[in-house]
């Protein structure tokens, strides 16, 4: 029970890799804020965790929308009293590259995946000063390292989400709230799948992405949530302001 009777937001948590950590949490002890804006999924994971004999409360709320984050942050404290750890991980993407990315697109991407970190940092930060130190771990991308042709606004929000880790860090790090990033490879997830499923052949195209692996597979949302508790919990004590890379050696290569 590595995170027992910590209080814990995990956002984008309907599906994906935000549900395997809403529940892995859950099952390390946490009371855990099931946040996503979509109303069906969210509240099917909080569901699936109430189910299992753990604490789980499901909470909409669109994190583009600064009212909405700090509703949300008031929701976790108001329940159980305190916060001690954040995970944001909503995300969207936009396949495009950077010429044909539209202005619109590009606000619409930033607004979740950059301006969303940022809100959830800077509503949970407080609590967490009150509570006497915390642990937020943000959701990037090995793409916010390496370039991707046809996710040019996507690579740039998630570099943003790296260098934000790194001053959130920086800045509060001596008040004892610790502040990592997890830059994930290709990960099964529904989102994952539409891509692949939107390819003239998704099972040739699964298996080129695969190829480039050194482990010859992508990750399981699960094994992000491994790495999410890692960083949540007192095992990572000493670290701060990290861009945890799990990629399943795909960064290990030049060519």
């Amino acid at each position: 029970m590595r995170l027992e009777n910590k209080v814990a937001i995990v956002t984008g948590a309907g599906r994906g890799i935000g549900q395997a950590i809403a529940t892995l949490f859950a099952e390390e002890g946490a009371k855990a804020l099931v946040v996503d804006w979509n109303r069906e999924t969210g509240a099917a994971t909080a569901a699936a965790i109430q189910a299992a004999g753990h604490t789980a409360r499901f909470y909409y709320a669109d994190v583009s929308q600064a009212g909405d984050v700090e509703a949300m942050v008031r929701a976790a404290v108001s329940e159980w009293g305190r916060l001690d750890i954040l995970v944001n991980n909503a995300a969207i993407q936009v396949v495009a590259r950077l010429v044909e990315t539209t202005e619109e697109d590009w606000d619409r991407l930033h607004s979740v995946n950059l301006k969303g970190v940022f809100f959830g940092c800077k509503y949970a930060i407080p609590e967490m000063l009150r509570a006497g130190g915390g642990a937020i771990v943000n959701i990037a991308s090995v793409l916010g390292l390496v370039g991707d042709p046809e996710l040019a606004a996507y690579c740039a929000a998630k570099g943003g989400v790296i260098t934000l880790t790194k001053a959130a860090a920086l800045t509060y790090g001596p008040q004892g709230i610790r502040v990592n990033a997890i830059c994930p490879g290709d990960v099964d997830t529904p989102m994952a799948r539409e891509y692949f499923e939107a390819a003239p052949d998704p099972a040739a195209l699964r298996r080129e992405i695969d190829s480039k692996y050194a482990l010859r597979r992508i990750a399981s949302p699960r094994e992000i949530a491994e790495a999410a508790l890692f960083l949540a919990s007192d095992a990572s004590s000493f670290m701060t302001g990290a861009a945890l890379v799990v990629d399943g050696g795909l960064l290990s290569k030049c060519y």
